[in-house]
This record gives C-alpha cells, sequence and structure tokens, in this order.
C-alpha cells in the first residue's frame, strides 16, 4: 500500500514538471446533491401519462418492504418510510396536471435534487431503450418454429456468497454441479449447438427465428403470437451467469456496422445479409436468458408490471430502487411510414423500477417504451446523452 501511494506522489510531481497533465478529480459519491439554482426545468413531455401508474407501483413496492431499509442518495440515506411518503407527496401535487413552473415551484420548496455524476462529460449519461417484442411462434416444433424458448433448468443454481462472508455482501454466483465440484453454467453456444439443455428445461413456446429469440432475450420480456391462436406473455426469470457481451461493440470494432449507424435495426439488417456470420456473432455473447410465462406483461426487478415510457432500468449499487427521477436525452420523432425524421427533447420524470446486465455505473440508464412499432424504434435507435435527477422529499 505504501508503494502504491508513493507511486502516485512520484506521477503526481513528474505531471507538474512535465507542464501540467490534466489532473481530474473523481467525485466521492455518484449523485450529488445540487442548489436550486441548478435545478432543471422541469418539463415533462407526457404531459404526465402514465407517470401516477408508475408512482403507485413504486409505492406498493415500498408498502411491502422493511419501512426502516436505508436508501442511498449520494452522501445522505433515507429510509423506506421516507421515500413513500415521497413519493406520495408528489403523486398527489401532480394529479391536477400542474404546468411546469408551478411544479418547479413545488419542487424547489419541498424536494431536494441529485444530479448524477454519470461519466463525468458534459452530457454524462448515456441513454438507450428497450421495449416488448412480439414474437411469431408455435407450442409444438416443426421445420417452422425450429428455436425453443426455455424455461429455467432444472439444474441451474444460484450461491448468495454473503452466506459466507459479509465482504461479499451483494454478490453471488450461478452455476451448475459437476462432479462435486461448482462450475460456470453452460454458454450459449453450448445451449444451443449441443442441446444441453435437453431433459433439463421446459420449453414454453417455439419461435421462427433465431435473432428474434436473440434480441428477446435482450430485452427481457416480450409476446409471442401463437400459429393456434393467442398470445403468450414471456417474462425474465433466470440468467445462466455468464457476462454480457454487446454484439453491437463488436460489430463496431470490426468495422462492420459503423458507430454512427449503429443500431437493433441495423444489426438485424447485418445479420440477414451475412448469415454465414450469425453463428460468431450471436455467440459472442456467451450470457442466455431463461423465460417464465405470465398474465401480464413485462416485470421489472421490483416485480410487477413496467409502465411505458416511465420505468427505467438503471444500476441498483449506484442509483436508489424504485424512486422518482427526471431525465433530459432524446426521442425520434418518425413519419407515417416509421422513418426517423428528427430527434427532439425528451424530458419526463421516470422511475428507477428495472436493472439490466448492459446497465453498470452512475452514467447508463435503459428506458422501457413498451411495445409497438413506435416502441421498437426508439428503442432500437436510442443511444443519446443526457442528464439524470433523482428527487427526494426534504427532511422535517
Amino acid at each position: 500500500m505504501k508503494r502504491f501511494v508513493f507511486f502516485i506522489i512520484i506521477v503526481y510531481g513528474l505531471c507538474l514538471m512535465a507542464g501540467g497533465c490534466a489532473v481530474k478529480l473523481t467525485p466521492k459519491f455518484p449523485l450529488v446533491k445540487i442548489a436550486y439554482e441548478q435545478y432543471p426545468v422541469f418539463y415533462d413531455d407526457m404531459a404526465y401519462d402514465g407517470l401516477q401508474n408508475g408512482i403507485s407501483r413504486s409505492i406498493e413496492y415500498l408498502r411491502k418492504i422493511p419501512a426502516d431499509r436505508m436508501f442511498q442518495f449520494g452522501e445522505d440515506q433515507f429510509d423506506a418510510a421516507h421515500i413513500r411518503r415521497s413519493l406520495e407527496h408528489f403523486l398527489n401535487f401532480i394529479r391536477t396536471k400542474p404546468p411546469s413552473h408551478e411544479l418547479r415551484r413545488f419542487i424547489q420548496a419541498n424536494y431536494v435534487v441529485y444530479k448524477s455524476v454519470g461519466s463525468g462529460e458534459e452530457l454524462p449519461v448515456l441513454f438507450t431503450g428497450y421495449y416488448e417484442p412480439l414474437l411469431q411462434g408455435s407450442l409444438y416444433q416443426s421445420g417452422e418454429y425450429r428455436f425453443p424458448v426455455y424455461a429455467p433448468p432444472d439444474d441451474l443454481m444460484s450461491i448468495d456468497l454473503s452466506l459466507f462472508s459479509q465482504e461479499f455482501k451483494g454478490k453471488k454466483i450461478t452455476g451448475r454441479l459437476a462432479d462435486s465440484t461448482f462450475v460456470p453454467y453452460y454458454e450459449r453456444r453450448e445451449i444451443e449447438e449441443k442441446g444441453v439443455l435437453e431433459g433439463r428445461a421446459d420449453i414454453i413456446a417455439w419461435v421462427n427465428d433465431r435473432t428474434d429469440l436473440f434480441f428477446l432475450q435482450i430485452q427481457g420480456s416480450g409476446k409471442i403470437a401463437l400459429d393456434s391462436g393467442g398470445i403468450i406473455n414471456v417474462n425474465y426469470e433466470n440468467q445462466n451467469g455468464r457476462a454480457y457481451r454487446s454484439i453491437g461493440k463488436l460489430l463496431i470494432e470490426s468495422g462492420k456496422i459503423s458507430k454512427e449507424d449503429m443500431s437493433m435495426q441495423k444489426i438485424r439488417e447485418y445479420l440477414r445479409e451475412h448469415p454465414d456470420e450469425a453463428d460468431e456473432i450471436l455467440n459472442y455473447n456467451s450470457s442466455y436468458v431463461f423465460f417464465s410465462p405470465g398474465k401480464e406483461g413485462p416485470r421489472g426487478a421490483l416485480n410487477f408490471t413496467l409502465t411505458p415510457g416511465r420505468s427505467a432500468a438503471v444500476d441498483r449499487s449506484v442509483f436508489p430502487m424504485s424512486v422518482l427521477a427526471y431525465i433530459e436525452t432524446q426521442k425520434p420523432l418518425t413519419d407515417a411510414s416509421g422513418k426517423i425524421v428528427r430527434w427532439t427533447d425528451c424530458t419526463r420524470f421516470v422511475l428507477h423500477q428495472d436493472t439490466g446486465g448492459a446497465i453498470k455505473g452512475p452514467g447508463r440508464m435503459d428506458l422501457f417504451w413498451g411495445s409497438g412499432d413506435y416502441a421498437e424504434i426508439a428503442a432500437g435507435h436510442l443511444r443519446h446523452r443526457g442528464n439524470i435527477y433523482v428527487l427526494v422529499l426534504k427532511r422535517g
């Protein structure tokens, strides 16, 4: 440790001798309390639509957990009872759909606001989106419907590492037993090419497109329109424990799709035009998701149905879950054919109600857009920078 400190001192001294390296201090906390004059305008571009439902879902969650559970806001902490009061107070006020200037005064008078430090850039947070896709499927395997949607296998196990040491609080590993040894679970290539799940996992349905199934796993939930009629909902249930790896990043780094053109739609187009590369590209992401059938649409990490345009996925080790946030980013405007005409401001209140394998750190948020054509376009193309502000009722 002493040698490390000595090394830092030497590096700092060399920077000064060299005429000044840019020494950038990293904030101690990922959320920083801001002054009133730094508050955003708080204009909700959805005119409060769906917001009451989203807040009510978070309140339901908070009523089910211990009232003294603590939530971290930067260097401050608030208990679950206070977070619930914070949401209830906000909900009562916005039921009248107040104009923006009244809302801002209300927030200034009643709420403390924290801003995410993100990646430290001028617009520090990268926003992406997800949605609920619709797949074509069948309850029976056939030449057309060849790709299985699996429920969790019976040999998939997770170990809570905090049971062994508090040093590992919040950490777990997922795998299986093999010859009395706990080993990592099968990766995507083994599951899809070697049939290792045969006899180990129930099949909920069969779908007709491998790429659609891959993106269903990325989105975490969706609907399957059956050839016999009717639709079934499938929701995220578990995962094989392998780290998520972005095939979009792979395609950019290999020069196959430019960073500027990258989107879910562009990936689909590339795979369609280069079927001989599909195995290599899709198997690059060794993570594999298992599903369960459900009566309702997608459930978030708090185990209730998400609200389109209002529910967002964040890193729960950084952001307090269930709480109210305000975002500033962009959204697409489309014409009648579904083509993006331009991008415009997306400023609205959202709730931290989900998580995601690729959503890590204070500089990421994934916004849930719902279902339908526009949701697919917005989720597939959104990769824009912006800001996250987190709100909590003042004490006392």
